[in-house]
């Protein structure tokens, strides 16, 4: 037994080095909560070891396909496994690299002289180890300020094999203009967070497929495009304040030819788009998933058909509801949005496309019947979709630490949602008295993913 357990210990012993993908991520080794410099030291330390222990080993003789690397720039640390990471490439150990470079410091703390020294030492690591950006297939950067030259220098003209981008808190100074002219670059996904940017041009990305941007500060379009022949996704996320402006979305759209999913959230204040009908249609002409999510659960709702009027294409549409009573009568979110919520000021459509609906799925996130106006938009999109086969109905309540620490926990706005089969019943008796439906209709708890759901009733 002794014998067998020994060479079973051998075998398992020399696992690590044959695995193809390897994650080192340096916050897997911060204590929690991290208290404060020493830990990070000690959690570089760690990851510098652990990178160490299957880079530097000469029993690795299989490559490794993708190294996902999460790392502090700091000192010794990050210039050792800048060395073992570099080598690795050019000995044709490593094949890919996905790299994110984290910084200690939030972003309220993030003032311009900490962004522009987390900038010379990211350009300083690339500039020192050129191999990496060789095989750098992903980058994550954090609370970084690059002049718009030296960025696109090392985004664009280095980063030759660069698939996916994400940047948190970067820019290139307080309200500038990114202009992103690459016409060779093989950039597939552009993810932008919180950014300080007036606006990016898109001038030129042609493999670019899918974009999302969240929480822009600046009070005007965050985006707009020039040649991406091949963007499919867009993703577009705020909490307008009072003083962002409403936005022309025809107009950030212009340029692109085959948006296929598109996803708007507003995460429960005012609509950031200009009200808009017919302008849309030629950006819209080959979508085919419309989401349009974080919309305050008193809000009407019927404004939102003037975007399906625009895209009779669309197969699915997904609305979902925002309601966190934790938000109510917060003082800060007062300062920055007023007390009265700015309501829609779109109204019901005024034109009708000359294509019927091909909507097969419509989906309620946050559905409340006692609201009469969920109840009309339910009703109103179940009677314009003659070819609808599913309505889903979603309780759309996710964990909120805010929410479940109030005591007590408010009851939603408009009840809550209905889980006994005779208010089911009676809902979908009501639905199919207001309109000729032959949908499925789904009431489901917990996600909307079936996967996720923790129950589901189908009428």
């Amino acid at each position: 037994m002794a014998a067998r357990t020994s060479v079973l210990s051998t075998r398992w012993r020399n696992l690590p080095w044959l695995l193809p993908d390897l994650k080192l991520n340096v916050t897997d080794f911060l204590s929690a909560p991290c208290t404060g410099a020493a830990h990070t030291d000690q959690a570089m330390a760690s990851l510098t070891r652990a990178t160490s222990s299957f880079l530097a080993q000469p029993r690795r003789e299989h490559t490794i396909s993708t190294l996902c690397l999460k790392l502090y720039l700091m000192g010794n640390y990050s210039r050792d496994i800048g060395l073992l990471v570099s080598n690795a490439i050019d000995c044709k150990m490593l094949k890919d690299l996905e790299l994110s470079i984290l910084t200690e410091k939030e972003v309220k703390d993030s003032e311009n002289e900490v962004m522009l020294r987390q900038a010379r030492d990211v350009d300083g690591f690339f500039s020192e180890y050129p191999s990496v950006l060789r095989c750098l297939t992903r980058l994550h950067l954090h609370n970084v300020r690059f002049a718009e030259r030296d960025m696109n220098h090392l985004l664009f003209d280095c980063c030759k094999q660069l698939l996916h981008l994400r940047l948190d808190h970067c820019d290139t100074r307080d309200l500038s203009v990114w202009k992103i002219n690459a016409p060779h670059s093989n950039l597939r996904v552009l993810e932008v967070y919180l950014s300080s940017l007036k606006r990016a041009e898109v001038l030129c990305l042609p493999k670019l497929e899918r974009v999302r941007w969240q929480a822009w500060l600046f009070h005007e379009a965050p985006l707009c495009f020039g040649s991406v022949p091949s963007l499919k996704e867009l993703y577009l996320k705020c909490d307008a304040t009072l003083c962002h402006q409403d936005f022309s979305l025809s107009q950030v759209l212009d340029g692109t030819t085959n948006i296929h999913t598109m996803t708007l959230n507003f995460r429960g204040e005012k609509i950031w788009m200009q009200p808009e009908r017919k302008q849309l249609c030629t950006a819209f002409n080959k979508l085919r998933k419309l989401f349009i999510h974080g919309i305050f659960t008193k809000f009407d709702l019927l404004w939102t058909l003037n975007l399906i009027e625009a895209a009779p294409s669309v197969e699915t549409f997904d609305v979902e509801m925002f309601e966190h009573p934790c938000l109510e009568g917060d003082e800060a979110r007062i300062r920055c949005f007023s007390a009265q919520r700015v309501e829609p000021s779109w109204k019901i459509p005024g034109f009708t496309s000359c294509q019927k609906w091909q909507l097969k799925e419509f989906q309620f996130g946050g559905f409340r019947p006692l609201l009469k106006h969920h109840l009309l938009f339910a009703s109103t999109v179940m009677g314009r979709a003659p070819d609808l086969k599913t309505v889903l109905l979603t309780d759309g309540q996710y964990p909120c630490k805010g929410c479940d620490a109030m005591i007590p926990i408010p009851p939603p706005v408009g009840g809550f949602f209905p889980r006994d089969r005779d208010t089911q019943e009676a809902i979908v008796k009501q639905l199919r008295e207001i309109v000729q439906s032959s949908a499925q209709i789904i009431f489901r708890g917990g996600s909307t993913h079936p996967s996720r759901a923790t129950w589901s009733c189908i009428y």
